[in-house]
């Protein structure tokens, strides 16, 4: 019976290698990658046959309905999928014969509902399962994070916006709402309103995109903490970055190479730097709505350990990245996402200006410029 068995495996993957035209060498390997030779029990005979049995999805639905479930489009999880692979482990007959594939479209369809238990229902696996599975397959992603995810050059782009100067790139945070069943989220991560978060914070260019993202702080730090500890500050105090700046709100210290609003503007000169700032700081809310509208679980709440969610969190930006790049359609979520979590604005941080404002209000905002 078991030759039978194992006779009828090796009869399909020949017929999928020599008559199955559109079938990828990857394909190929997925099946190949969950046989496991070293235990001929019946358990492993019945996993594969539930592994031969998963529906492939990027072959059952159309080109719209995928992107709709998977918020990736069918050629950007090929090629996600071919990237992540020497990543990921093979998961053999104790997790039911997951292929790959569907570990990456089981956690994209996390991404896009933020239920375990409903994902785990979608791919036929438990709870705990599809919790290892997102875990897993978030932290792979994340192994892309310095290809996707780096400084460029939109100096023109920013100005295009409201002729604002020599913008590196804008900075804020936004809270990620997170919940650990049965256990106790640690004090530190409660937020200004009284719910459970993280504090992202994120750079993004004129398109949108991530230039650099932190996804390891409480909910309770203060947005300039974040940035006083952060690789971004001393690549900036070391002039890395050359004579750019970065705009932030008023929760950060103005800097040579950071600039915030003017508090209390007393010229028409700073009321029209303000103005410029904030429509050229306002991309970084652009970035993170269309973020969470891709990703609608950054909207809900993450209910995994801290240190999945931080990889979901970051795995999230390098596809938002990948979509951004390659174009792929906004569609809209299959939930509803709740209004923004609206964490109280933090004190501002009152300073006098320093020579960079000073040279730029007079050099760039002069009323008889404008």
């Amino acid at each position: 019976m078991q030759i039978s068995f194992y006779f009828d495996i090796i009869s399909g993957l020949n017929k999928m290698w020599s008559s199955d035209s559109d079938s990828s060498d990857l394909e190929i390997l997925f099946a190949l990658s969950d046989w496991d030779d070293s235990d001929d029990s019946r358990d492993d005979e019945i996993a594969l046959v539930r592994y031969k049995n998963r529906v492939n999805y990027t072959k059952t639905l159309d080109a719209h309905e995928f992107l709709l479930r998977f918020r990736l489009d069918k050629t950007q999880v090929e090629s996600l999928l071919g990237e992540i692979y020497p990543h990921l482990r093979e998961s053999g007959a104790r997790n039911n014969g997951i292929s790959p594939l569907h570990q990456l479209l089981l956690t994209l369809r996390f991404y896009a509902l933020g239920s375990l238990v409903s994902v785990g229902q979608f791919i036929g696996v438990s709870k705990s399962a599809a919790n290892q599975i997102v875990r897993n397959v978030s932290c792979a992603i994340t192994n892309l994070c310095s290809k996707y995810i780096c400084i460029n050059n939109t100096t023109e782009d920013f100005y295009k916006i409201a002729q604002f100067p020599q913008v590196l790139g804008v900075i804020d945070c936004t809270h990620i709402r997170i919940h650990i069943s049965r256990r106790k989220v640690p004090e530190e991560y409660k937020n200004r309103k009284g719910s459970y978060s993280i504090n992202v914070q994120a750079v993004c260019d004129a398109n949108l995109m991530f230039m650099n993202i932190d996804s390891k702080w409480s909910g309770s730090t203060h947005d300039a903490t974040i940035f006083a500890n952060s690789v971004l500050k001393a690549q900036c105090e070391k002039k890395l970055y050359g004579n750019k700046w970065l705009l932030g709100d008023n929760a950060y210290p103005l800097k040579p190479y950071l600039l915030t609003p003017i508090l209390n503007p007393q010229s028409k000169s700073e009321e029209l730097y303000n103005e410029s700032h904030k429509k050229t700081r306002d991309c970084i809310e652009q970035c993170f709505d269309l973020w969470k509208r891709r990703f609608p679980a950054l909207g809900l709440i993450i209910r995994t350990s801290i240190l999945s969610a931080n990889a979901v969190i970051i795995a999230t930006a390098i596809l938002h990245n990948i979509c951004m790049t390659n174009n792929v359609e906004d569609v809209p979520p299959e939930v509803k996402i709740p209004d923004g979590e609206q964490v109280p604005v933090q004190d501002a941080l009152e300073v006098p200006k320093n020579i960079e404002l000073e040279t730029l209000l007079a050099n760039h905002f002069k009323v008889e410029d404008i």
